[in-house]
C-alpha cells in the first residue's frame, strides 16, 4: 500500500507518497510523469513518520541549508539502468551542475560499454520519482541549456538559484534543442 500527502513549497505544491517506511515519490503540481512509478492507488495519510522528515528536510532545504540525500529512507521505483543513474544524480554536490554526456560516460563504465546514448540517461534522469531530494534539477545539457526537467524550467531555474548555481552561462533552449 502506498500513502500520500501534500506540501507546499517555494516552488508550489508538492505531492509525497511512501510505503509503510521509505519515500518512493515527491512530484511538483503538474509535474510530467506524476505518480507513474506508483501503480495501485495511494491514499492521502498526512500522518506518517516517513513524511515528517521528508517535511523537516524540505524545510531545511528550502531554507539554504544543505541536507544529505542519506538522512532519508528513499525508495524510488523504477529499473536498473534508471536505479543507476538516479544514483549518479544523488552524488552531485549541492550548488553543482553535471551535464547528461558526463553522466552517460558514468555509466557507460559502469555497464562495461565504450559509450551511451545522452538520450538515454536523459530518459532516465526525466522519469526520476523523487525529484528535488534526488537532484535530477542539477543536470543541464553539455551546451549549458537548461533542458529536460519534468518539473517545468522555471521550477528548475529556482532551485539552481536556491542552491547558489551561477545561472548566467546557461539558458533555456528552443523546443526541439537535443541534450
Amino acid at each position: 500500500m502506498y500513502y500520500a500527502t501534500t506540501y507546499m513549497s517555494p516552488v508550489g505544491m508538492i505531492t509525497m507518497a511512501c510505503d509503510e517506511h521509505n519515500l518512493v515519490g515527491l512530484w511538483n503540481e503538474g509535474q510530467k510523469y506524476f505518480g507513474g512509478t506508483i501503480a495501485q492507488q495511494m491514499t492521502e495519510k498526512e500522518d506518517m513518520p516517513i513524511f515528517e522528515g521528508v517535511r523537516k528536510w524540505l524545510d531545511r532545504y528550502f531554507s539554504g541549508e544543505k541536507p544529505l540525500i542519506s538522512e532519508l529512507p528513499l525508495a524510488p521505483i523504477g529499473g536498473e539502468f534508471r536505479q543507476i543513474v538516479w544514483s549518479f544524480l544523488c552524488e552531485i554536490p549541492y550548488g553543482e551542475v553535471i551535464t547528461y554526456g558526463e553522466i552517460a560516460k558514468k555509466m557507460a563504465v559502469k555497464m562495461k560499454k565504450s559509450q551511451m546514448a545522452n538520450q538515454a540517461v536523459g530518459g532516465a534522469v526525466g522519469h526520476n520519482p523523487i525529484s528535488i531530494i534526488i537532484p535530477c534539477h542539477r543536470v543541464v545539457g553539455s551546451n549549458g541549456s537548461l533542458t529536460g526537467y519534468a518539473g517545468g524550467i522555471q521550477t528548475k531555474i529556482k532551485l539552481l538559484e536556491l542552491e547558489g548555481v551561477d545561472i548566467s552561462r546557461l539558458f533555456i533552449p528552443k523546443k526541439g534543442t537535443a541534450l
